[in-house]
């Protein structure tokens, strides 16, 4: 092993970059659909082993070595990034005359951008680099740190985050109920990167039993709260996930658009499967309502002929919001409540808008280049002021949460306690049958973990199911399945957690590893003088 490091680390010129590029890409194989977590242990073996040659290179100096460090760790990024991201281009094709032409913006582009973040790990990382399990200390708080920060900068983008391939399965989801997303990626690292002791000199035994040490209590309290999970008490509520898995380009025709609503309303309309009950609450995801709903009183008087007394539709839909005279009106990516009557009951809007797919920053600017958003709304959608809880006429309370803004952790900090469940649609059919919709429903699932909440998710093309609160899917339909999930929920907040407590996780956690990478650092710097 030691010579395979030594070979790595003496690594030069193309050769180096080829490798760190391989490296960050074979991680995204922990990724689904594959989520195989071991793939990781080789990226960030790989990337340590490469650091400690940056470290043996002392005539660059100090900033020679910043900039070694910062471009090992963003061709690393550029390769997990182009791997995991690459499905991105899928998006632009469905309207492949206006914006083929991005794909490689997106494609490349995009996670050129974010693996600037890995580069500034591994440059902070590279300031307190040493010997021993200490340097992977740095590496774990530099990585955990850069992935919080790509969560909340430059309105965030935390997918894919390296936490996620330590999850891949529930028994290994619950540490996140506890230090959440961030404290998982920490730790997650300080494990994976432990491989690379094995090709170092003097003793490596302190480090490598701390990782499996962190690794068993990751599977055993996983097992453990799996074990221990309690049985739900509390009526059963029937709900209907409704996915139709219509084709993007023909949601974006507008001779489609009462088909397609009739499509809709078949699914919610067709008898219970397998004897089940009748549904009390249908779903539809994003943007499932291909008009403008409130201009189009017949269609509400439509849905209330489908639905049975009592029921209750929740559905995607673009909402408009007249302003001044002259002026164009606002449209808002929503979800409506309506009940039986036909009438609208409650409405939130999307608080957390996709950059260049549903608006475009700087738009004055970049609208005299002929950059536009992807989404077929003239001018983009607005975001909503506050985030509306969606309270159902039986007092029921849902979470709302539209597309991607469930990749966000701290999106829902103050879900816990406060709603039922949680509730997600979106349109993964954008991306076709890619890795990106499996990518998306894992993150999802997390999110249930983290807040102890269950997770309803209704998606025209991805995955639709219904997850517990540990992330196990109770029922589901797959990419690319036309249908309808009947199943049922429990109401109940009895295991929701603080999302306070995992932030001071994280906190402390960093805070723990950053002492560790220091003290081995002077540690490191004395021994040398």
């Amino acid at each position: 092993m030691q010579g395979l490091a030594n070979r790595i680390m003496l690594l030069w010129g193309f050769r180096r970059a080829l490798v760190a590029i391989l490296a960050g890409a074979v991680g995204v194989l922990a990724l689904p659909p594959l989520g195989f977590f071991a793939a990781l242990f080789v990226s960030f073996t790989i990337l340590t082993w490469l650091m400690d040659g940056n470290a043996g290179d002392e005539y660059g100096g100090v900033w020679g070595r910043l900039r070694a460090d910062f471009a090992t760790g963003w061709l690393f990024g550029l390769g997990y990034f182009v791997a995991g991201l690459w499905w991105l281009g899928n998006a632009l094709l469905v309207d492949a005359e206006g914006f083929a032409w991005a794909i490689p913006f997106a494609v490349l582009g995009l996670p050129a951008v974010l693996a600037i973040y890995y580069g500034l790990a591994t440059a902070a990382a590279g300031l307190l680099w040493s010997e021993g399990w200490g340097r992977l200390a740095a590496l774990a708080a530099a990585f955990g740190l850069a992935e919080w920060l790509r969560s909340v900068l430059l309105t965030g983008f935390p997918w894919n985050a390296i936490g996620y391939g330590a999850m891949p399965i529930p028994v290994m989801m619950q540490s996140a109920h506890v230090i959440g997303l961030f404290g998982v990626t920490l730790l997650a690292v300080l494990v994976f990167a432990a491989p690379a002791l094995l090709g170092s000199p003097g003793s490596r035994r302190t480090g490598i039993v701390i990782a499996c040490l962190i690794g068993l209590l990751h599977i055993g309290y996983g097992a453990y709260r799996l074990e221990a999970a309690p049985d739900v008490k509390g009526d059963a509520v029937a709900v209907r996930l409704v996915q139709p898995d219509i084709d993007q380009s023909k949601k974006l025709d507008d001779k489609e658009r009462a088909s397609i609503f009739e499509e809709h309303l078949a699914l919610s309309s067709a008898p219970p499967a397998d004897g089940k009950p009748e549904p009390k609450i249908i779903v539809w995801p994003e943007t499932s309502i291909p008009f403008i709903l409130t201009q189009n009183p017949d269609a509400l008087t439509r849905i209330a002929d489908v639905l049975k007394p009592g029921q209750i539709l929740i559905a995607g839909a673009v909402r408009s919001e007249d302003m001044l005279p002259g002026t164009p009106p606002r449209y808002y990516n929503s979800i409506y409540v309506i009940d039986d009557d036909g009438q609208i009951v409650a409405a939130s809007d999307k608080v957390h808008l996709v950059p260049f797919g549903e608006y475009v920053p700087f738009e004055d600017v970049l609208d005299d280049y002929g950059i536009a958003n992807v989404s077929e709304m003239p001018g983009g959608y607005s975001s909503g002021n506050t985030r509306s809880l969606l309270k159902l006429p039986d007092g029921m309370t849902f979470y709302p949460l539209i597309c991607y803004e469930i990749i966000f952790p701290g999106e829902m900090q103050d879900a816990a306690g406060v709603a039922d469940a949680l509730l997600n649609v979106t349109n993964d059919a954008w991306f076709g049958d890619t890795p990106g919709p499996y990518q998306h429903f894992l993150q999802a699932r997390v999110r249930a973990v983290e807040l102890g909440m269950p997770l309803i998710r209704a998606a025209n093309n991805g995955i639709s199911a219904l997850v517990d609160p540990y992330g196990r899917v109770v029922a589901g339909l797959g990419s690319g399945k036309r249908g309808f999930i009947d199943t049922s929920f429990t109401r109940s907040s009895e295991i929701t957690s603080d999302d306070l407590i995992r932030r001071y996780a994280f906190w402390t956690l960093l805070a723990i590893s950053i002492t560790i990478a220091t003290l081995s650092r002077v540690s490191f710097v004395s021994n040398k003088n």
